[in-house]
């Protein structure tokens, strides 16, 4: 499972979705998405967009999480 870290990155900042969508270019659905972690594919441009928006690495934004034969995180 991939875990998208944009919620805590924009509240680190004090940033909100409307900023970042509003400052970026980026559909505020999309930005949306990321931030609750709905979303299910996300174009190379939209992440480039973010980090260099956020001045952060890829790693910063999304982090690949192990999951148990449950589905749990490990």
């Amino acid at each position: 499972m991939i875990k998208c870290h944009l919620s805590r990155l924009l509240g680190e900042r004090k940033l909100k979705i409307s900023d970042v969508a509003r400052d970026t270019g980026i559909n505020r659905g999309t930005i949306s998405r990321l931030y609750q972690e709905t979303a299910v594919r996300v174009e190379f441009d939209v992440l480039e967009q973010l980090c260099r928006y956020l001045d952060c690495d890829l790693v910063d934004l999304l982090e690949l999480v192990e999951e148990d034969g449950t589905g749990r995180k490990r």
